[in-house]
């Protein structure tokens, strides 16, 4: 870890792209460029597209329901929730459930 204020350069695989990358914590990082190269790798495993990009979206996509959810708790937890938020978290859950669903339906026709 570098000192505040310094930030290192550094190179990260993610589906099979190197990115170069600036940072403070070269460790966090490297820590998040894994979780996005599994979700990916995820993704991919699931469906037969090839296409990046599709899968980067859909990565991100699962990865953001996954925010919200956690977002969900703690504000339960917390006893801070309120209608809009509850309204997010219906709406990317059923988002997740189409793209299941849009998963399922690529791996039986192909």
């Amino acid at each position: 870890m570098t000192e505040p204020g310094q930030e290192n350069s550094i190179s990260v695989d993610i589906y099979d792209q190197t990115y170069h990358l600036r940072g403070e914590d070269t460790d966090y990082i490297h820590r998040l460029a894994e979780i996005v190269d599994g979700k990916m790798r995820a993704v991919a495993a699931h469906g037969k597209t090839v296409d990046s990009l599709r899968v980067a979206v859909l990565a991100a996509l699962n990865i953001a329901d996954e925010l919200v959810t956690l977002e969900q708790k703690y504000l339960g937890l917390t006893g801070q929730t309120n209608p809009a938020q509850n309204s997010l978290r219906t709406r990317a859950h059923t988002l997740t459930g189409l793209l299941d669903s849009l998963l399922d339906g690529e791996r039986k026709i192909s």
